[in-house]
């Protein structure tokens, strides 16, 4: 797989005490003592905090004038806003699995009483009575929920209980893919977890007892967060790892293939076959990470008293017109730039941009390991928004609020290493819910770089990039960083540009992080300090863009920079620094 560089996982700067490269036996040792460490810390140390300095100078370092970019501590986190939440209420657009009025009084979390709907506008349940499997030896049906309780109760009664078991039990209840489905990569993982003396069978009979909860903790339906509608979904953190027990075991019916014609098409996979296929470093690593999850979920000591709220937010066309944008007086707003530093570490407590894929998740629950994969490996709730959520079309967002993080990681790709335990901090808002939110939103993926040069589509990823930046009363400023670029081929400058005119736009400061790009940063840094210094407002912005991408077209060879282009259509006045330019 291309290297996606949108990617903020390049942690060049780690502390030592990060750095995989120990010899064998220790990092056997260290390794496995972290997973085997008391669920939601870590094992001899609490998480590390790496030391925070300003890192963000008011100087460049290869200029002595000041520039124009904040420090990170002037944006505003959700611990800063005064954000006033009523009571958790339902309604025709939030559907709330808990029971609300108990939540709201004794604040006590139990399952909202409902029925069972078996419809193209909900999710279909394995434990609905409507889910039935055809035997191929007779023309009788059984009941699929009969047949799936029936193999995961052997398995939680069984002494030991082995990859081949729960490959066997798997195949009981999905007949159709028997000799197409592999189960290597969990075989994999079971052999390492063997080696570092890690009874992973007990943790899967643990997996297999919370799944069999299914009808106990879901009672109400879950509607689809279709296309075109706004909407939203609040569960808690036990009914989301309950669920997702449940695509552990491949329960879910009609979601094991994506073919055209098939009823969730449109949806993306939930079940985890296609993550216990094919071994590989990459899928090891995976499962470590999902493995821990299931591991702290599990345990009787750890009480998940938290909420997840899934919201789906739509722009209207009216906010889309292009003729907005041209008009839009709205001059640039606070930035902060960096090449050090991630979105979900400095960016704690903004609103964090998932890189994502309009099928959210992306390559997840299969090979994928670039920035939105990470993120759902070391966020694991996040990956129940693929249950509900179909495709995001070019005016959509999802914005999910409450997550709690599991894990930690370096590296990226083939070089990805789940580390250790992660103990997550920060605290809950009215709701219950994390104060973490995570924006997913998805760049036009090109196959030739030449084609975004072109207002269309330079006006979709600014429509796309305010669908989701644009304030529903007092929210947190974002954390970002090169959205769209590397596999993508997103220019990096012109997405910078666009992500800061769709923030100026919303009227919110930025965290831009370039991923240890030293170039960008410092590019970056001296245009938004010319555009501050003119005064440029977002219209303006727009019709330099308009110019530069019918040279870009003419020219063909794309040799001029976006940065050098401004920097000439906005040449400096006396009183700018030379430097600067």
């Amino acid at each position: 797989m291309a290297r996606n560089d949108s990617v903020q996982v390049g942690r060049l700067l780690q502390p030592d005490f990060f750095n995989t490269e120990k010899p064998d036996k220790y990092h056997q040792k260290w390794e496995a003592d972290y997973f085997l460490s008391s669920p939601g810390t870590s094992n001899s140390e609490a998480p590390l905090k790496r030391e925070t300095y300003k890192l963000q100078q008011t100087k460049c370092d290869s200029c002595p004038d000041l520039t124009l970019c904040c420090f990170l501590e002037d944006l505003k986190t959700i611990t800063k806003i005064k954000r006033i939440l009523g009571p958790l209420e339902f309604s025709s657009r939030h559907a709330v699995l808990i029971d609300v009025f108990t939540f709201n009084g004794a604040g006590g979390i139990v399952p909202q009483p409902g029925r069972d709907k078996w419809s193209s506008n909900y999710v279909k349940l394995p434990c609905s009575p409507s889910s039935v499997l055809y035997s191929n030896s007779t023309p009788k049906q059984e009941m699929r929920w009969s047949v799936i309780s029936k193999q995961l109760k052997r398995l939680v009664e069984k002494k030991t209980v082995n990859a081949e078991d729960v490959e066997k039990a798997i195949m009981k209840y999905n007949p159709k893919y028997r000799g197409q489905w592999s189960f290597d990569a969990l075989k994999e993982f079971v052999e390492w977890a063997a080696r570092m003396k890690i009874n992973v069978g007990g943790l899967f009979q643990k997996i297999a007892a919370l799944a069999l909860k299914l009808p106990e903790y879901v009672m109400k339906d879950i509607p689809l967060l279709q296309r075109g509608k706004a909407a939203s979904i609040t569960l808690s953190q036990v009914q989301i790892s309950c669920l997702l027990a449940n695509a552990f075991f491949c329960t879910f019916p009609h979601r094991n293939t994506t073919i055209s014609k098939s009823e969730y098409h449109n949806y993306p996979t939930i079940n985890f076959n296609r993550l216990f296929e094919d071994r590989s470093v990459r899928k090891l690593e995976k499962l470590k990470a999902i493995m821990h999850y299931f591991q702290v979920v599990t345990d009787d000591k750890i009480q998940l008293d938290g909420l997840v709220t899934f919201e789906r937010r739509c722009l209207p066309d009216t906010d889309t017109n292009v003729q907005i944008w041209k008009r839009c007086k709205e001059k640039m707003n606070m930035l902060y730039v960096s090449s050090y530093g991630t979105i979900e570490d400095e960016g704690i407590g903004m609103l964090q941009v998932d890189f994502a894929n309009s099928l959210l998740g992306g390559g997840v629950l299969s090979s994928g390991l670039v920035q939105e994969e990470i993120l759902f490996l070391v966020n694991p709730e996040l990956i129940v928004s693929r249950l509900f959520t179909e495709k995001l079309q070019d005016n959509e967002c999802v914005v999910v609020t409450g997550v709690q993080q599991f894990s930690t990681y370096s590296g990226f790709g083939d070089s990805f290493r789940w580390e250790r335990p992660y103990q997550d901090p920060t605290g809950r808002d009215r709701w219950a819910r994390r104060q973490r939110q995570i924006l997913a939103i998805d760049a036009l993926n090109f196959d030739h770089k030449w084609k975004q040069y072109n207002m269309r589509m330079v006006a979709r990823e600014l429509n796309k990039a305010y669908c989701g930046f644009k304030s529903q009363g007092e929210e947190p400023d974002i954390a970002t960083g090169k959205w769209g670029c590397g596999a993508f081929n997103g220019d990096s400058q012109l997405k910078a540009m666009i992500q800061l005119m769709a923030a100026a736009r919303a009227r919110r400061g930025l965290a831009f992080f370039t991923f240890s790009d030293e170039v960008l940063e410092h590019g970056l840094k001296q245009t938004y300090s010319l555009l501050r210094k003119k005064g440029t407002t977002v219209g303006e912005l727009f019709e330099l863009l308009v110019d530069y991408c019918a040279i870009q077209q003419a020219s063909g060879t794309f040799n001029v920079e976006l940065f050098d282009y401004i920097r000439t259509r906005l040449p400096s006045s006396d009183k700018l620094s030379k430097s600067l330019l």
